[in-house]
């Protein structure tokens, strides 16, 4: 396991109800039979590739804890360059923007984001209930739930006009290579979050499609992206007449984020 010192200090953390700093700067710490019950099943989930968020229902993202469920996608670090470049292009964080998160699941990148901007709105979408419920449920947790409205529909479908940019991480995973993703990914995350389709770029076609209709001129888009998705991405944008198209990369050096503006 590529982090597996990290993944024994967070499930100790959590089974001993301690800070992980706790377990870092206390390593000599005596463990009895008790707290050693309480352990030893959480670590065999891991062992049997249980992804640690999964174990303690929640994960953090952009410095905040975000709760898990079965139907939500597990945020995940690249993500955070996402937000990272939607707050870098914002020439004020303090006006009433008003964006959609399309495809939220559990929240975080609408909830972050309504975190650095104190007087956005963000309207977030997703089709499945639970995630929904979820995604309410982490923006309570943070203070935001009166900025949050989640709204049940498929992308972009019960949305008016006038946005002033949208945000999405959708599915973006080829159907044929869904089967071949790390078990951790594959056997806990929804497929729905996960299958874009025969190529990957099913759901941005339809997303870049209806931007068009609910983006106010000069609003903008901002994807995540398949590590291989960068060109097709930008001649869809192109084509539905958005400019000024960037790509980002996280920080593996992968591209990982498109953004773009529709033109006035």
């Amino acid at each position: 396991m590529d982090t597996a010192d990290l993944d024994a200090r967070v499930i100790i953390a959590v089974a001993f109800g301690l800070a992980p700093s706790h377990v870092v700067l206390h390593p000599d710490e005596p463990v009895d039979a008790g707290m050693l019950a309480r352990l030893t099943p959480l670590l065999e989930r891991r062992l049997s590739g249980t992804p640690v968020g999964r174990i303690v229902g929640e994960r953090e993202f952009w410095g905040l804890a975000f709760t898990l469920s079965p139907e939500t996608l597990e945020p995940r670090p690249d993500t955070e360059t996402l937000v990272e470049q939607v707050l870098a292009r914002l020439p004020d964080r303090n006006r009433p923007w008003r964006f959609a998160d399309i495809g939220t699941g559990t929240g975080a990148i609408a909830v972050s984001l309504l975190h650095e901007l104190p007087n956005a709105v963000a309207i977030a979408t997703d089709l499945s209930e639970e995630a929904l419920r979820t995604a309410r449920g982490n923006a309570r947790r943070h203070g935001v739930a009166e900025r949050f409205f989640p709204i049940r529909c498929d992308f972009t479908a019960a949305l008016g006009p006038e946005f002033d940019f949208l945000v999405s991480n959708p599915p973006y995973i080829p159907s044929g290579d869904v089967g071949r993703l790390a078990p951790e990914v594959r056997l806990h995350d929804p497929r729905l979050a996960l299958d874009g389709g025969r190529d990957g770029m099913e759901a941005y076609r339809v997303i870049v499609s209806e931007s068009v209709r609910i983006l106010r001129p000069g609003g903008g888009v901002f994807f995540e992206i398949g590590y291989e998705q960068a060109a097709a991405l930008k001649a869809l944008l192109t084509s539905r007449g958005f400019a000024d198209i960037a790509v980002y990369r996280d920080l593996g050096g992968r591209d990982r984020v498109v953004c773009a503006t529709l033109a006035n």
